[in-house]
C-alpha cells in the first residue's frame, strides 16, 4: 500500500484527552472523470493549535506515483486538524477503500487515530440533448418552444436538476433563463423573474426525460445562444447532496427580428420597476430614441416632453402616463417612419432632502426594443433629415439603395441644391416624388403610392457650400420596408381619430363622440358602427358624399353634427340620456371614390391603421359597491321563534332599489325558501314542504334590513341560511338594471331547552395498528338530558385517505343495526363490531385490520324524545372530534451479509457462491435469490444466471449443467459454479410477505457483496492442486459411503437368518393348548 504523507512538526504529550479520528464512511459514488474529495478531521490531541501530520493509505502505489508528482493527486491542510485529499479526475482503477491516518505525536495511545472511506467509481451515463435546428429566427412577441432531453442509467437512485442558459454576444458568463432543481422547484433566472410571474415563460418537465421551455413573447434581449446544462445528483450516507455530473446539450443560435409597425399604427411600450419598499421611493422615468430623450416624468409626476415632440404632444399623438406604482407607459399614435429606432427606458431614483429638494442617483435602463416601421403598399413615404452645425448654404440629396440586387448602388431620388432648385433621379422622374426643406435645419423626403420596390435604403446627402463651392459633405440612412396588400388602401393623407366627451357617464347623461377627418379632398362615406359585448357588429348611420343619411339602428337617442375646418372635418356623435342600450365600443370608418371606384376599409389589421375604436362605458350613479352585514351565527332553542337578519351597509344611490333571496344550505345544494324582488313581490320556494312554509316570514325595514322568521323552530331548521341582495338603479325612465350581487351565510344552531349536548372521543385522537391486528375505537358522550323518552341513534363515520366522509354502520334510536350501502365499503363493513356498553359511550371494533381501513373515524349521536302523538322528533346532534387510525404492515429488516470476497480458481475447477440472510422482515416473509454476474469492467451490465423463486420453482438462464442449486438451512442459499468465466458474481434477494389487502407483495430488496473470480492457470498451480485433491476426497468419500451400506445390508441378512432357525425348533404342540392338558392330566380309568 500507499500512502500521502502531510509533514509536520512533533508534537509534546501535554495532556490526557481521547483522541477521535472521522472522515465518511461511504460508500461514495463518484463518475470517472470526475474531481473525489475526501475530508479527515481528527480531535482530542492535549495541542489542538499545530498540525497534525496526516497519512492517506491507498493500494497499489504504482498506480499513484506519477499522478503525485503531476498533482493530480493532493493531500492539504485546511486546519491544523483538518485535511483535505483530492483525486482530480477519477479512473475506474481508483474504486476501493481509502484510510486516513494520523501520527500520534504523543507518548500513550487513547482513542481512533484512523478512519476509512469507502469509494465505487461508476461510468457517466448522463445524456443531454438538444433536437431541433441549431439556428433559429423570430419575429420579436412571437412564441418560441424549445426541447431538451435528459436522463441517466445509473443504478443507483439520482436526481437531474436542469437549467436553461442564454449566452449573449460579448458576454463572458451565461445568463440562467429557467432552472428545475432536483427537487422540482422551479426557479426563474435573474432578469426572467418578472416574465415568469406574468407567465411569459415556462419550464415543464413532459415525461421521463423531456423538458420544454416555452416563451410566450420573444424579446430583443432573448437573442444570442441558448442550451441547456443538466446535473446529476447523488445523496450520500450523511444525507448530503453531491454533483456527481453534468452536461451541456447542443447550442443553438436565436435570432430576433425586431417588431414591424406600419405607417398609421400605434406605438405602445411599457416600463417597469421592480425594487424593494418601491411604494416609499421616488423616480425620475424617461423614454429615449437611441441617444435622444423624447419625454420624462419627474419624481412629483410633471411631465416634459422635447422640443422635437411638443407639436406631436399637443395634438395628442404622444402621450406618456404612469399608470400604478411601478408602471410607466409610451404611446405614439399614429407612427411614421422618422420613430423607427431603438427605444430605451431609464430610470434614476431621487433622494429627497430636508428642503424638499431631490438628488438624483444613478441610473438604470431597460433592455432596448428595436422599432421597425414600414409604409403599406400605396401609402405616402415621408422621411426627415435634420442638420446641426451647418454654417454656409447647404444641398440635400435623397438617395436609395434596393433590398434586392444585395449588390446594387445607391441612386438619386431627388436632389434640392443650395438655391432651392429641385431635380429628379432618372428612375423617380415620372413619380409623385416631393424634397422640401420646411425649417433651416430640417429636409423632407415625401414619395407617393409607395410599392414593393422601393423596399430598401434611404439616405439623405447634405453638403454644405461657400462660394459655389463644396467644403463639407455628411450623409445619414434609414432602411425602409413596404407592407405589400392585395388590395389599394386609402391614400395617406387620410387620417381619422376618434376624440370622445364625456365617455364615461352616468345613466341619463349624455355623450360626445368625435370623428376627425383631416386633410380630405376627395368624396367620402363615413360609417359609425357600435360592437357590444357578445353581440354582432351594429351599424348606427351611414353619412354618404352627397350629404344624405341613412339610419339603421335606434335614432331616437342619437343625433349628428357635422363642423369643416381648413385641413378637417369633424363628424360629431351625440348620445341623449345615454343607457345600457348604448354602451360598446364606437367605430367611425370611411370609404373613399378613387380612380373611379369607392375603396372600403379591410376589416382586420388594416382596421387599427385607418380607423379609430373608442370604449363607451355606463358607469353606476355611484363608484361604491354593495356591502352586507350580519351575524355569523345565530343560537337557538326548538319550539321557539328565530329571527335571521343581514342589513345593507354601504348603499350605492338612496334611490337604489333591492332584491333578496334566502337560501338553506342543503347535502344536495341550496335550497330557495323565499324571495322579494325589487317591487317587494314575495314567493316562496318550490321544494318547500308546506309545514315549512307555514312557519316562515319575510320583512324589510329601515336601512334597509332584511328579515327571515321561523316560528316554532325544529332541530331540521338547523344549518346555513344565506340572504343574497340584489342592487337595481334606474337606467332610464321605465328601465331598472340590475348593478351588483353581495350575499351572507348566518349559521343557525337549535338545541332541546335544558339540554346540553357534550361528545368527546376520549384521549383516542389517533390509533397506529399493525395489519391483522384487531382494533377498538371508543366514543363516550356526556348529555344534560335524562329520562325514559330520550334515545341516541350513534352513527360511525369513515373518511379514507382520497375520499369523502361515509357512514360505516348505524344503531339508531329504535335500536335498529345497519350498514349504509356501499360497494367500497363491504370489505371493511364485514369486519366491524359496534357495542354499546353503556347508554352514552359506543364501541367500534375493526377485526384483522387491513392498511386500505387507515383513514378518519368519528362518532355521530343524534338526541331523539316521543313527542305526545307518539312522533320520534330529533332534539340535538353533535359530532366528536375525527379519530386517526394508521393501519401499516410489518417493517423492513431485511439483512445479508456483504461481504466482498476474491476467489482465484482454475478453469476446471468449482466454486460457491454463498447467500447468506442473517434478518428477516417477518417470519412469514419468503424469498427470491436471483444470482448475478458482470464484467469487472461494466459494473452496470449485470447478467442474471440462476433463480430460485419464492415458489420452489428453479430456473437457471446459462448452462444448467454448470450450475449446482443448494439451500441446507431457511435462510442459507449457495450456488456452485463450474468451468466459471471470470467477472464479479453477487446474488439479489427479495423479500415477499402476504397482505390482507394486497395479497402477496414485495416489501424489500437486498444484495449480497461480490465474489470476484480471476481465472489462474490449469498446470501446476496452486488451484489445479487443490482442484485434485478435491476429486480424490470426493472419491474416496463415495467409496465409505458404499462400504458402510454394504455392511449394513449384510447385518440385517443375519440376524434375519438367525431368527428363521430359531424359530423351527420349536416343538409343535406347543402351540396346542389341549395337547398339553392331555398330556398332564391322569386318565379317569386309572
Amino acid at each position: 500500500s500507499y500512502c500521502l504523507i502531510y509533514p509536520t512538526s512533533v508534537l509534546l504529550h501535554s495532556g490526557e484527552a481521547r483522541v477521535n479520528t472521522e472522515a465518511p464512511a461511504g460508500p461514495l459514488y463518484r463518475v470517472v472523470g470526475s474531481l473525489l474529495s475526501i475530508t479527515c478531521n481528527t480531535s482530542g490531541f492535549s495541542n489542538n493549535h499545530t498540525n497534525k501530520e496526516f497519512e492517506f493509505r491507498i493500494k497499489i502505489y504504482a498506480m499513484y506515483s506519477q499522478r503525485v508528482r503531476n498533482q493530480e493527486v493532493s493531500l492539504t491542510h485546511v486546519t491544523p486538524n483538518s485535511v483535505v485529499f483530492e483525486i482530480q479526475s477519477l479512473q475506474k482503477s481508483d474504486e476501493g477503500e481509502f484510510e486516513c491516518y494520523v501520527k500520534n505525536p504523543e507518548k500513550g495511545y487513547d482513542g481512533t487515530y484512523n478512519a476509512k472511506t469507502t469509494v465505487r467509481v461508476i461510468d457517466d451515463s448522463l445524456t443531454v440533448s438538444s433536437p431541433g435546428p441549431t439556428s433559429l429566427s423570430y419575429d420579436e412577441g412571437g412564441a418560441l418552444t424549445l426541447t431538451c432531453r435528459a436522463s441517466s442509467n445509473t443504478v443507483q437512485h439520482t436526481h437531474l436538476s436542469l437549467t436553461w442558459y442564454l449566452q449573449k454576444s460579448g458576454e463572458d458568463n451565461p445568463r440562467p433563463i429557467m432552472s428545475l432543481d432536483r427537487d422540482l422547484t422551479l426557479i426563474a433566472g435573474p432578469g426572467f423573474e418578472g416574465r415568469y410571474q406574468d407567465g411569459l415563460i415556462r419550464l415543464d418537465k413532459v415525461g421521463e426525460g423531456t423538458y420544454r421551455l416555452k416563451f410566450a413573447k420573444l424579446k430583443l434581449s432573448d437573442q444570442g445562444e441558448i442550451y441547456c446544462r443538466a446535473q446529476e445528483w447523488i445523496q450520500d450516507p450523511d444525507r448530503s447532496w453531491y454533483s456527481i455530473t453534468q452536461k451541456e446539450a447542443e447550442k443553438l443560435t436565436l435570432s430576433v427580428r425586431p417588431k414591424v409597425l406600419q405607417q398609421g399604427q400605434d406605438l405602445s411600450l411599457s416600463c417597469s420597476l421592480d425594487t424593494q419598499n418601491l411604494e416609499e421611493k421616488f423616480f425620475t422615468v424617461a423614454w429615449f430614441r437611441g441617444s435622444v430623450e423624447l419625454a420624462r416624468i419627474g419624481p412629483s409626476g410633471i411631465l416634459s416632453v422635447s422640443a422635437e415632440l411638443s407639436a406631436r404632444a399637443e395634438r395628442g399623438e404622444l402621450q406618456v402616463a404612469r399608470r400604478g406604482v411601478r408602471d410607466y407607459s409610451l404611446v405614439l399614435q399614429p407612427v411614421g417612419t422618422e420613430d423607427q429606432g431603438e427605444y430605451t427606458c431609464r430610470a434614476w431614483p431621487q433622494l429627497r432632502g430636508q428642503d424638499g429638494g431631490f438628488e438624483q442617483e444613478t441610473p438604470q435602463d431597460s433592455d432596448p426594443e428595436y422599432i421597425k416601421i414600414s409604409a403599406p403598399e400605396g401609402d405616402r413615404l415621408s422621411l426627415t433629415c435634420r442638420v446641426n452645425g451647418g454654417q454656409g448654404q447647404l444641398s440635400v440629396t435623397w438617395q436609395h439603395k434596393a433590398t434586392s440586387p444585395p449588390a446594387a448602388a445607391f441612386t438619386n431620388v431627388i436632389s434640392l441644391n443650395q438655391d432651392g432648385v429641385v431635380e429628379k433621379g432618372p428612375a423617380f422622374a415620372g413619380r409623385h416624388v416631393r424634397a422640401a426643406r420646411p425649417a433651416t435645419d430640417t429636409f423632407t423626403l415625401e414619395l407617393d403610392r409607395v410599392a414593393p420596390a422601393d423596399a430598401g435604403v434611404y439616405q439623405c446627402v447634405v453638403s454644405e457650400w461657400k462660394s459655389s463651392s463644396k467644403t463639407n459633405s455628411q450623409f445619414i440612412s434609414s432602411n425602409v420596408t413596404v407592407a405589400p396588400t392585395g388590395e389599394r388602401r386609402l391614400p395617406s393623407f387620410l387620417k381619422l381619430r376618434l376624440i370622445g366627451r364625456n365617455h364615461k357617464v352616468t345613466v341619463g347623461e349624455d355623450a360626445t363622440l368625435i370623428c376627425q377627418v383631416k386633410e380630405m379632398n376627395v368624396p367620402m362615406v363615413l360609417t359609425w358602427t357600435l360592437q357590444r359585448v357578445d353581440f354582432p357588429l351594429d351599424t348606427i348611420v351611414t353619412v354618404y358624399a352627397d350629404g344624405s343619411i341613412s339610419w339603421s339602428g335606434v335614432q331616437r337617442r342619437y343625433q349628428l353634427k357635422v363642423e369643416s375646418k381648413r385641413n378637417e372635418v369633424l363628424h360629431y356623435l351625440l348620445i341623449n340620456g345615454a343607457s345600457h342600450a348604448e354602451a360598446g365600443s364606437y367605430r367611425c370608418s370611411v370609404s373613399v371614390f378613387q380612380d373611379g371606384v369607392y375603396r372600403r376599409l379591410l376589416q382586420s389589421n388594416q382596421l387599427a391603421i385607418n380607423t379609430v375604436s373608442h370604449e363607451l362605458s355606463l358607469s353606476p350613479p355611484t363608484v361604491s359597491s354593495l356591502e352586507l352585514t350580519s351575524a355569523l351565527s345565530v343560537p337557538g332553542s326548538i319550539n321557539t321563534d328565530i329571527a335571521l337578519k343581514c342589513s345593507v351597509l354601504t348603499k350605492s344611490s338612496p334611490s337604489s332599489r333591492y332584491a333578496v333571496t334566502w337560501q338553506l344550505q342543503k347535502e344536495d345544494g341550496n335550497t330557495t325558501i323565499l324571495s322579494s324582488d325589487q317591487n317587494a313581490l314575495v314567493m316562496f320556494g318550490s321544494q318547500l314542504e308546506p309545514s315549512f312554509r307555514q312557519r316562515l316570514g319575510i320583512m324589510r325595514s329601515e336601512g334597509p334590513t332584511f328579515w327571515l322568521f321561523i316560528r316554532h323552530a325544529h332541530i331540521s331548521d338547523r344549518g346555513s341560511y344565506t340572504c343574497k341582495v340584489v342592487e337595481w338603479f334606474q337606467a332610464s325612465q321605465n328601465v331598472w338594471d340590475p348593478l351588483t350581487i353581495a350575499s351572507r351565510t348566518i349559521l343557525l344552531t337549535l338545541t332541546e331547552p335544558g339540554i346540553f349536548n357534550s361528545i368527546s372521543a376520549d384521549t383516542q385522537q389517533s390509533l397506529a395498528a399493525k395489519e391483522g391486528e384487531d382494533v377498538a375505537l371508543r366514543c363516550g358522550f356526556r348529555s344534560g338530558a335524562s329520562g325514559l323518552s330520550y334515545f341516541y341513534k350513534v352513527s360511525w363515520l369513515y373518511t379514507g385517505n382520497l375520499s369523502s366522509t361515509k357512514t360505516l354502520v348505524q344503531l339508531d334510536h329504535t335500536g335498529l343495526l345497519s350498514y349504509p350501502e356501499d360497494p367500497g365499503l363491504r370489505g371493511l363493513q364485514r369486519r366491524l363490531h359496534l357495542s354499546r356498553p353503556e347508554q352514552k359511550s359506543s364501541h367500534l371494533g375493526i377485526q384483522t385490520a387491513q392498511e386500505g381501513d387507515s383513514g378518519t373515524y368519528k362518532c355521530q349521536i343524534e338526541l331523539f324524545q316521543l313527542d305526545h302523538k307518539g312522533q320520534w322528533q330529533q332534539k340535538a346532534s353533535q359530532s366528536s372530534s375525527p379519530i386517526t387510525l394508521t393501519v401499516s404492515g410489518p417493517g423492513v429488516n431485511l439483512t445479508l451479509v456483504q461481504e466482498d470476497v476474491e476467489v482465484n480458481v482454475s478453469t476446471s475447477q468449482d466454486f460457491t457462491v454463498l447467500c447468506h440472510i442473517t434478518q428477516q422482515s417477518s417470519a412469514d416473509s419468503e424469498f427470491q435469490v436471483t444470482w448475478f454476474w458482470q464484467e469487472k469492467s461494466a459494473e452496470n451490465q449485470r447478467r442474471p444466471i440462476f433463480t430460485a423463486y419464492r415458489n420452489s420453482t428453479l430456473q437457471a438462464f446459462e448452462k444448467s449443467d454448470q450450475l449446482r442449486f443448494s439451500r441446507p438451512l431457511h435462510n442459507n442459499y449457495s450456488l456452485t459454479v463450474s468451468k466459471a468465466a471470470p467477472g464479479m458474481y453477487f446474488c439479489e434477494v427479495e423479500e415477499w410477505l402476504p397482505s390482507l389487502s394486497h395479497g402477496w407483495r414485495k416489501i424489500a430488496t437486498q444484495r449480497s457483496g461480490h465474489w470476484t473470480v480471476d481465472i489462474g492457470p490449469t498446470v501446476d498451480s496452486p488451484g489445479k492442486r487443490i482442484f485434485e485433491c478435491s476429486d480424490v476426497a470426493d472419491t474416496l468419500t463415495w467409496i465409505i459411503i458404499t462400504l458402510v451400506i454394504f455392511i449394513c445390508l449384510l447385518s440385517v441378512v443375519y440376524v434375519l437368518i438367525l431368527k428363521m432357525r430359531r424359530t423351527g425348533k420349536k416343538p409343535e404342540k406347543d402351540f396346542w393348548t389341549e395337547q398339553v392338558s392331555l398330556n398332564t392330566k391322569p386318565c379317569m380309568e386309572d
